[in-house]
Parts: C-alpha cells; sequence; structure tokens
C-alpha cells in the first residue's frame, strides 16, 4: 500500500514551513514540537547563536542519534543471529528411552 503524499504547515523558530511527505500530521506536529523546544534549549544556553547555525547543531545531532541508532540495531542483529547459530549447533542431550 503506498501512502498519500500531503502538505503539513508548520512554524519552527518563528518561520513558517510547509512539509511535503507521507508522514502523519500527528507526526509532524511531534517533529515539529521537538524541533521547536531543542531550538528553545539552544537560544538558552547559547543566546547570541544564529538560527542557522542552531539548525546545523540541530541536525549534526539528529545525524549523530540516527547512526548510534542504527549501530544499535545492527548489534542487536548480530546478537540474535549469533545465539541463533550458536543454540542450532548445540548438541542435543542424550534422552532416555523407556521400555528397555
Amino acid at each position: 500500500m503506498t501512502e498519500q503524499t500531503h502538505r503539513f504547515k508548520a512554524v519552527i523558530a518563528g518561520k513558517p514551513y510547509t512539509i511535503v511527505g507521507q508522514a502523519t500530521d500527528d507526526h509532524m506536529r511531534a517533529v515539529t514540537t521537538l524541533l521547536n523546544e531543542q531550538f528553545k534549549q539552544l537560544k538558552q544556553v547559547s543566546p547570541d547563536i544564529s538560527k542557522e547555525d542552531a539548525a546545523v547543531l540541530m541536525a549534526f545531532n539528529a545525524i549523530s542519534d540516527q547512526l548510534k541508532m542504527a549501530a544499535a540495531a545492527d548489534a542487536a542483529d548480530t546478537a540474535a543471529t549469533a545465539a541463533t547459530s550458536t543454540s542450532a549447533e548445540q548438541p542435543q542431550a542424550p534422552t532416555k528411552e523407556t521400555g528397555e
């Protein structure tokens, strides 16, 4: 099933944007809220930071988080694969037959 592309209007750091995508409006609102919270935090820590520099830092942090999550997912996949292959290779304990 193909998701339908639609437009979402957001205000990020005081500037209006129209974002085109397939995500739900709830998802777009959550992303907008998170971006505005992060922007506000950056401005509190560094009041003189430009919107452009804040955007670059937020993008850097987002990509960093994405890479960390991908590495964690890869590690989990590797561990699951190793556990599956190890259990398949372990010899079975002999069973005692009844009726002898």
